[in-house]
Formats: C-alpha cells, structure tokens, sequence
C-alpha cells in the first residue's frame, strides 16, 4: 500500500508514465422493444423484457496525471488478451516511455508468464524490458485508479443496455476521446497519513 502511495505522489514523466489498468466484464443486451425517447419533464422508457446477446471483456487503463484514458474491447479475458493488451501499451500508446509503471490486481492472467505463453520468450521479454508491474495488495484493489476510472464509465457510458460489441466499442472509443480531448487526471486524495489514521490497527508488528 504505501509503495503505491508513493508512486501516485510522484509528478507526472512521459518517459516513466504511471498507467492504471483493469477489466470489466459486460453483458450485452438487446431490447425486445424499441425504448421510448426521453421528452421534457419525463425520463425514457425501457420494457423489462430484452434479449441475452452474450458477453465481452473491456480492458481499462488510465494514466491519473497525463489525462490519458484508453479502453479495448475484447470477446474473453484470457492470458492471450491481457499479453496483447501489454503490447499495445508498449508499442502503440507508449512507444517513447523508457518503463511502464503498470498497476494492476492479482488477476491470475495478470502475470509475465501471460506474454510468454502467448509471443514465446523473445518477444516476451523485449516487451517486459519495457514494463513493471507494481500489483495492489491482496484485498486492496480498490487502491487502483483505474476502479475509480471504470465507475465514471460505467455511470457515463456502458451502464445502461448496450447490444452488441460493436456498438459497445464505438460507445466506449467516443467517451474516452472526450476525456482524452479534455485532459482529465484523477486527483488522489488518500496519503500515507491517511492510512495510518485509518487502517493502523490493522498492522501487524
């Protein structure tokens, strides 16, 4: 917890960016009835009935302090899914970072051996050289920024009943643009004084 503290009070650096990412599973699902619009003074309509259409993955990562937001759709989260998630950080959204501080959870896919099973050693490993992996504490995964990033799409984006991956995705790209073109950070508000006001009874000597 506190080396995490620690990374979030550092300054922004492109060379080094702090990148928070998560996955979010979600269910895809169609109306049986075309919805009623929205008027004034009165909220749209939905019938409770709709159709299952499946499920995807959406990987979520955010870089608190550069205003950058990123999402990828996926069909599953498997091991293949997160290394291909990996190498898009590395080569297309942070060609010119020297190290990747990735925060993430303990996800059993969440591991080196993911990239090495799916690109074999060598490319693996080129692209490790490029990343570290900085992983919350058991039962402390809501110290990872990209939660707070998944609760504002959900709340702004993907919380109502979305049909298919395609429309699913096309929403998602649009959102994050917005935020991107903004430039919105996360302000992290909770320090290590914090959490020893807090949480201290809970250490152990």
């Amino acid at each position: 917890m506190y080396r995490l503290l620690d990374l979030y009070k550092q300054a922004y650096d492109p060379l080094q960016p702090v990148v928070c990412m998560d996955e979010k599973s979600k269910q895809l699902l169609e109306d049986n009835r075309k919805p009623i619009k929205a008027k004034p003074g009165k909220l749209e309509k939905y019938d409770y009935e709709y159709k299952r259409n499946g499920t995807c993955n959406i990987f979520v990562a955010v870089v608190p302090k550069g205003g950058i937001h990123l999402v990828k759709v996926t069909d599953r989260r498997t091991k293949a899914d997160f290394a291909y998630f990996i190498e898009d950080l590395v080569e297309k959204h942070f060609p010119e970072a020297n190290c990747i501080q990735l925060v993430l959870d303990n996800l059993n896919t969440h591991f080196e051996g993911s990239l090495i099973e799916t690109f074999g050693k060598r490319k693996a490993r080129r692209l490790l050289k490029k990343i570290k992996f900085i992983y919350t504490p058991k039962h402390g995964s809501w110290l990872n920024m990209a939660e707070l990033e998944i609760n504002v799409m959900d709340r702004q984006c993907t919380g109502g009943r979305i049909e298919s991956k395609e429309k699913l995705l096309s929403e998602l790209l649009i959102w994050s643009k917005e935020r991107n073109d903004a430039r919105i950070n996360i302000n992290w508000g909770f320090t290590r004084q914090d959490a020893d006001k807090k949480l201290s009874r809970h250490y152990v000597a």
